[in-house]
């Protein structure tokens, strides 16, 4: 299948230079790679700019009301278990009115696609700081400063047993396609942080890690089985530090060290997950600080791991219920009663 195949007839209104532009093309690439048919295929989001979504794909959609993606999401798949579900949600969203519902159906493991965007501000209405926004960032609703610390998404899902967590950014094409076409392929809840550009009310807030000239020192794209190798010349690795034994930490060394952790994103035990995935959110938490932090930001697929998923184990129990049952339908059922 081509990418174009699935991108609808619909004027895209995202910001010229908006992020969100390269996840719409990253999306429709990967949907082409995966090869669900459109009429296969249903995106499902909720208000803000990336829940605009569903208007530009050539596939079934439902713009939801804000924070409620995760709910309809949940219920078309677990009625129609054969389609392919997408949800596009943003940090606000999805983090904040919409944040019940999100961490539900990673605990329930709704075998989902979710692409939370991240440009940690509320775009569509206009500028204020967002549940991702770091401390001490100046918006429309906090022109002191915010006084709040933030979400990090990774932690949300790895607190909710999460079985599926990605990261990528929006300036770099291969790894969001390799990141979708994965989520696509793990069975339950896969949640995709995609860190975008707000070019008008937030621009360069992702620049520590986007930019192209300190790219490569400051991000490593993690694949499971590989080595954990990063910089421009490939010569840095990750290692774990045990001076303390009591609370091992990620270091930086030498790719030729022999201590070089390798990826294992099929780990049941999310211990280390945890630890790549906060990697370098010192740096993100605090707006007003100068931190040196040599540990970069992971990026590509940290955790995917095999669970029983929601919508199988629901089905699986009517199907259960149903065979012992001599009401096959509920209007067989219904006329079992007392009737009117």
């Amino acid at each position: 299948m081509e990418a174009q195949e699935f991108k609808s007839n619909q004027y895209v209104r995202f910001c010229p230079g908006c992020g969100d532009h390269a996840i719409l093309a990253a999306l429709t690439k990967a949907m082409a790679q995966i090869g669900v048919p459109t009429h296969e295929t249903v995106v499902i989001s909720g208000i803000g700019c990336s829940s605009r979504m569903p208007h530009y794909l050539n596939t079934y959609g439902f713009n939801t009301i804000h924070g409620r993606g995760g709910a309809i999401a949940t219920g078309v798949k677990t009625s129609h278990p054969e389609l392919t579900v997408w949800q596009m949600s943003g940090d606000g969203d999805c983090l904040a009115i919409g944040g019940n519902h999100f961490i539900h159906e990673i605990r329930r493991n709704v075998n989902l696609n979710i692409c939370l965007f991240n440009n940690r501000i509320y775009g569509l209405t206009k500028g204020q700081y967002s549940p991702t926004s770091p401390k001490g960032f100046v918006s429309k609703s906090s022109p002191f400063g915010t006084v709040e610390r933030p979400f990090v998404p990774a932690e949300l899902v790895m607190g909710a047993r999460g079985t599926f967590f990605a990261r990528t950014l929006d300036v770099d094409m291969p790894t969001a396609v390799d990141c979708m076409v994965k989520a696509h392929q793990h069975k339950g809840a896969s949640v995709i942080e995609c860190l975008v550009n707000c070019v008008i009310f937030n621009n360069g807030t992702h620049s520590w890690i986007a930019d192209r000239e300190t790219r490569a020192e400051r991000s490593i794209v993690l694949r499971h089985g590989e080595k954990m190798i990063f910089g421009k010349d490939n010569d840095k690795g990750l290692a774990l530090d045990y001076t303390n034994r009591l609370i091992p930490r990620l270091i930086v060394v030498a790719a030729d060290d022999e201590r070089v952790l390798v990826h294992d994103a099929h780990e049941q035990d999310p211990t280390l997950h945890r630890m790549l995935a906060l990697m370098g959110q010192e740096r993100y938490e605090n707006a007003n600080a100068e931190v040196q932090d040599e540990l970069p930001i992971a990026l590509g697929v940290i955790r995917d791991v095999e669970a029983e998923t929601y919508d199988e184990a629901v089905n699986k129990q009517i199907n259960e219920v149903r065979s012992q049952s001599h009401a096959k339908t509920f209007d067989e059922l219904t006329a079992t009663l007392e009737q009117w």
